[in-house]
C-alpha cells in the first residue's frame, strides 16, 4: 500500500518537472525510468554488501552508476552530461538483461536544465524501497493523480486481497498460471510466493528443483495494454527470479494472437472501465458485448484448461445488471464455471475509488458436479474504508478463506453439503438463481436464515415522496466565485460543501433553489460516499442534475427518518441499481418503487433520537481520538541529557541473508508506522533473500524507533513483544534506552516533542528530504527526571491511551447500534442489521 512519504515524493518530483515537462505522460515516463536507473545501481550496492559484484554498473558502464551520479562535487552541467549519456547508451549495456535493455531504448531527457535534473534526482535518490512493488505502488500513484488511472479504470489491487485470492485458488508448480490484465504482476508474484512456500519444508529449505523453476519460468504468463504497465511488470518478474519474464503488451480483448492459450489457474483485477463508445472486440467471444468487464469475465471463463479454475474480481454491474449481456453471461458462469461469489465492501479500493466490487471464483471442473453456488459477504477486510485504509481488527478475510476452503474441499472430494452453514453466507440453488431469467449473483437476494418482516406497513418511496432532479448546466453557465451568483451544487460537493463550487448568474426557478436543511438524494456516485441520501448545510444554493431535491409529505413521515429510510433501502435492493465503474446510479421509476416500513411519526422520531444519541456519542469519542496528543510536563529542575549518554544508537547491524538463511524476516519501513500518532501498523513478513537492502538495523522489545528523514519526524514508535528474525529499515534511528537510567515510553514521549524534534531539524540541512545521522541523534538533548517520576507519567500516559483506544472500539459499537435501530424497523434482528451501512 502506497505510503505518506512515496507520496510526497512523487509529487515533489512532478512538481520540479512540471516546468520542463508540461506533458503528464512524459513526467510519467521521466519518473519511471529514472526509479528505475536507481534501483538497478541498489542492486548493485546490495550484492555488493553481500560479497558479490557489481553487474549493472561494470566495465565501461561503471562510471554512470548511481552512486557516481550523485557524488558531491560533481557539477550540475557534468551531471547533466552523465545522466544524458547513460541514457542514450544504457541499452547497450550488455551487463543488463533484455529486458532492462528494452527498458532504456530511446530512453532521453527532454531538458537541459542542470539545476532542475539536480533537484528532480536529488528526489528520487530518496526513495525507500520495502521490496520491488514499491515501483509498482510509485507508478500507479503517478496515474492516479494525473487521471490516467480512472479513466482506465485501472485501481491497485491491495495486497491482502490478492494474497486472499491467491490462497483459495491454490496454485501448484507445475499448473499454468496467467493474468490477463496484469498490471505489475501483482497475482504472479504473490502465486511465485504461495508456490515457494507450498514447496518449503519445517526447515525452512527449498524442495523446488532446477526442473522445477524452469518449469514456474515457462509457466507464469502476464498480459497488459499498457507499455508502462509491461515495463514495470517486467521488472517486478526480474527482481523475484524469472530472468526472462512472460510478461507482453498485448490487448487481451480485441487481439487474437494469443487466443490458443489457456491455463490451469487464472487471477485477474481486469479494468472496469470501457472507452467512449465501447470495446471493438473480435469474434470469437461467446458473449456480444462492447463492455471491458464483460469481455475480461467471458475471457478468463473460455480459456480455462478443462480443471481449471479462476479468481476474478468484478464490479457490481457484472453481478446484477439486467441488460442482456450481463445476463448472459451470467447465464454462462453459472451453467458452466461458477462456484462461489465473495462480495467485499465498497472501499477496498480507496484511495483510487469507492467502487464495490466481488470475487468471483470459477472452477471448470467443481462446477459441473453441483447444483450449488456458495455467496459469501465479508463486511471487514481489516482496514478501514477511509482513504488513508489504516489497519482494523476487524477482518473477515480468514473467516471467509476457511469457509471456502471447506467448501471447495467438499465438492472436490464429492461430499454431502447439507450440513455446510457458513457463517458469512449461504449455499444457493442454481435453479433458484436461473428462475427469474436474471442469475442475479447478489447473494443478500437470497437470504432466506434472517426474518425481515416489519411490523409496519411498506410504502413504496414515490408515495411520500416528490423527487425533483437538478437542472442541467452547461459549462458555459459556470461562473466564478467573485461573480455574485449561486453555488451549484455538484455531487462532488455534497460531502465537501464548503469548496469546489462553480456559481450561476442567472434567473432560476424555485425548484432548483436549495437551502440548509434540505434533503437531497444523489442518484448518481460512488457507493459509500455521495450517492445516496444527504442533508444540505451550505447556505442558499442552485442544484445541478443528477441529484435530486426530496419533498416528502410532512403528514407521514420526518425528515431524519426519510434520511435513513433512504439510504438503509438503496443498500438493500441492489437489483435496482445500475452501475458504472466507480459509480452506481438508480433511476427516479427504481427508486419510487422501492418499498420502506412506515411506522407513525412518534416511533420514527423515537428511531431518530436514538440514533443522534449514538452520533452525538460518536462525535464525542472522534473529538478525543482526532484531539488527544500526549504531553509531558517538563519540570525545569530536571537535568537535559544527551540522548547518547543512556541510549544505545543503532546497537545491532544484521545482514538478513547471512543471519537467517532460508528464513523469513519480519520487517519494518515508514510505512509501518502511522505518521501522525506514531502507531505502529504491522511487520511485513519477507523471505530473506527479498529483504531490501536497507533492512540492517536489528531491534528488540523496548526499542524505540525514530525516523530519521524530515518528512516523517513525528513517525516514532515503541516496540513491544517483538518477534525474533524482527528488522527495520535504516530509514530508523534504532534507541536503546539502559533500564536503570530510562523509561522507553518515557523517551518516547520526549522524542515526539517540540523541544526534540526542533533539535533535529536544526540539525539537518536543506533539501526536499534532509536527514540526521547516528552522530546528531546521539547529541539531542532531553529533560531525565529520576526513574520513578519517569514510570510515574508513564503509568498516567499509558492510562491516557487506553481511553483514546476505548474511544476508537466505541465508535464501532455506536455505528453498529445505529445500523440496528434503522434494521429493526425492517424486522432485522442485531446481527443482520451488522452486515449493512447507512
Amino acid at each position: 500500500m502506497l505510503d505518506a512519504a512515496t507520496r510526497r515524493r512523487i509529487d515533489t518530483a512532478r512538481d520540479i518537472l512540471v516546468g520542463k515537462v508540461p506533458d503528464p505522460k512524459s513526467q510519467v515516463e521521466q519518473i519511471t525510468i529514472a526509479l528505475i536507473y536507481k534501483f538497478m545501481d541498489d542492486m548493485d550496492a546490495e550484492a555488493e554488501e553481500l560479497g558479490g559484484e557489481r553487474a549493472f554498473f561494470a566495465g565501461e558502464f561503471a562510471g554512470y552508476g548511481w552512486a557516481r551520479l550523485m557524488r558531491p562535487g560533481l557539477g550540475g552541467h557534468e551531471t547533466l552530461t552523465l545522466y544524458t549519456e547513460a541514457l542514450a547508451r544504457m541499452a547497450e549495456n550488455p551487463g543488463i538483461p533484455p529486458l532492462f535493455r528494452a527498458i532504456f531504448t530511446n530512453a532521453y531527457l527532454p531538458f537541459r536544465d542542470p539545476e532542475t535534473l539536480r533537484a528532480f534526482l536529488k528526489v528520487i535518490d530518496e526513495f525507500r524501497y520495502d521490496h520491488s512493488e514499491r515501483l509498482g505502488d510509485a507508478f500507479e500513484y503517478l496515474l492516479s493523480v494525473l487521471g490516467a488511472q480512472g479513466a482506465a479504470g485501472q485501481f491497485r489491487t491491495p495486497r491482502h486481497l490478492i494474497d486472499f485470492m491467491v490462497e483459495v485458488l491454490d496454485p501448484k508448480k507445475d499448473e499454468r498460471l496467467l493474468d490477463p490484465a496484469c498490471g505489475t504482476a501483482g497475482f504472479l508474484i504473490s502465486s511465485y510466493r504461495h508456490i515457494r512456500t507450498a514447496n518449503t519444508d519445517a526447515h525452512g529449505h527449498d524442495r523446488l528443483s532446477p526442473d522445477d523453476r524452469a518449469r514456474l519460468a515457462a509457466n507464469f504468463t502476464g498480459y497488459d495494454i499498457s507499455p508502462d504497465m509491461v515495463r514495470l511488470s517486467l521488472v517486478n518478474m526480474y527482481l523475484h527470479g524469472f530472468v526472462a519474464p512472460r510478461i507482453f503488451e498485448y490487448d487481451t480483448l480485441t487481439s487474437q494472437d494469443r487466443w490458443h492459450e489457456w491455463a490451469d489457474v487464472i487471477l485477474a483485477n481486469p479494468p472496469f472501465m470501457s472507452p467512449k463508445g465501447g470495446i471493438r472486440p473480435h469474434n470469437r467471444f461467446a458473449v456480444n458485448s462492447k463492455r471491458s468487464e464483460v469481455l475480461f469475465v467471458a475471457y478468463i471463463a473460455e480459456h480455462l484448461t478443462p480443471g481449471g479454475r479462476a479468481g476474478v474480481i468484478v464490479p457490481e454491474g457484472v453481478i446484477f445488471q439486467s441488460q442482456r449481456a450481463y445476463t448472459q453471461l451470467r447465464k454462462q458462469l453459472v451453467a458452466e464455471y461458477l462456484v462461489a461469489v465473495v462480495s467485499l465492501p465498497a472501499g477496498v479500493f480507496q484511495p483510487y475509488s469507492g467502487v464495490k466490487t466481488s470475487i468471483l471464483i470459477l472452477d471448470k471442473a467443481l462446477a459441473r458436479q453441483t447444483d450449488h453456488i456458495a455467496f459469501f459477504s465479508v463486511a471487514h477486510d481489516g482496514y478501514d474504508l477511509g482513504a488513508q485504509r489504516r489497519p482494523i481488527a476487524a477482518n473477515d478475510l480468514p473467516q471467509a478463506r476457511a469457509e471456502l476452503a471447506d467448501y471447495l474441499g467438499r465438492l472436490r472430494a464429492a461430499a454431502p453439503l447439507a450440513d455446510f452453514r457458513p457463517t458469512l453466507g449461504r449455499l444457493v440453488e442454481k435453479a433458484r438463481l436461473a428462475a427469474d431469467g436474471d442469475y442475479n449473483l447478489s447473494g443478500e437476494r437470497y437470504r432466506e436464515d434472517v426474518t425481515r418482516v416489519s411490523s409496519h406497513p411498506m410504502i413504496c418511496i414515490g408515495e411520500i415522496c416528490d423527487l425533483i432532479n437538478g437542472r442541467a448546466f452547461k459549462p458555459a453557465d459556470w461562473k466564478g466565485a467573485d461573480s455574485g451568483g449561486l453555488p451549484i451544487v455538484r455531487i462532488q460537493n455534497l460531502n465537501a460543501s464548503k469548496s469546489g463550487f462553480n456559481y450561476y448568474t442567472g434567473e432560476v426557478k424555485d425548484r432548483y433553489l436549495i437551502d440548509d436543511g434540505q434533503l437531497l438524494f444523489s442518484w448518481s456516485g460512488s457507493r459509500g460516499t455521495s450517492f445516496g441520501a444527504h442533508i444540505w448545510n451550505g447556505g442558499k444554493a442552485i442544484l445541478n442534475q443528477h441529484i435530486f431535491k426530496v419533498g416528502f409529505d410532512k403528514s407521514r413521515v420526518t425528515k431524519m427518518y426519510l434520511f435513513h429510510a433512504l439510504n438503509k433501502a438503496v443498500a438493500q435492493v441492489e437489483k435496482n441499481l445500475h452501475g458504472g465503474v466507480g459509480l452506481v446510479h438508480i433511476t427516479k421509476g427504481n427508486l419510487e418503487k422501492i418499498p420502506i416500513p412506515l411506522p407513525p411519526l412518534e416511533v420514527q422520531r423515537e428511531i431518530v433520537m436514538e440514533i443522534e444519541g449514538y452520533r452525538r456519542v460518536m462525535d464525542g469519542a472522534r473529538a478525543v481520538i482526532d484531539n488527544y496528543r500526549p504531553h509531558i510536563p517538563v519540570d525545569p529542575a530536571w537535568p537535559v541529557v544527551k540522548l547518547g549518554e543512556f541510549c544505545e544508537i543503532n546497537p545491532e547491524t544484521v545482514n538478513p541473508a547471512e543471519s537467517y538463511p532460508n528464513r523469513t524476516i519480519f520487517y519494518i519501513d515508514i510505512s509501518s508506522v502511522e505518521n501522525e500518532t506514531g502507531r505502529f501498523l504491522g511487520y511485513s513478513e519477507l523471505y530473506n533473500t527479498e529483504a531490501p537492502s536497507r533492512a540492517r538495523r536489528g531491534i528488540r522489545s523496548g526499542d524505540i524507533l525514530l525516523s530519521t528523514v524530515r518528512p516523517n519526524l513525528k513517525a516514532f514508535t515503541l516496540l513491544k513483544d517483538v518477534p525474533s528474525r524482527a528488522i527495520a529499515s535504516t530509514g530508523f534511528a534504532v534507541l536503546r534506552p539502559e533500564s536503570e537510567v530510562a523509561v522507553p515510553a518515557f523517551i518516547l514521549g520526549s522524542m515526539r516533542s517540540e523541544y526534540a524534534v526542533d533539535q533535529m531539524i536544526g540539525m539537518m540541512g536543506k533539501g526536499a528530504y534532509p536527514s540526521v545521522n547516528k552522530s546528531d541523534v546521539a547529541v539531542i538533548k532531553i529533560p531525565l527526571p529520576p526513574l520513578e517520576i519517569q514510570q510515574a507519567i508513564v503509568a498516567e500516559l499509558e492510562a491516557e491511551q487506553a481511553l483514546v483506544t476505548a474511544n476508537r472500539e466505541l465508535v464501532d459499537r455506536m455505528e453498529g447500534k445505529i445500523r440496528a435501530a434503522v434494521g429493526r424497523v425492517w424486522g432485522e434482528d442485531a446481527s443482520a442489521s451488522q452486515e449493512h451501512s447507512l
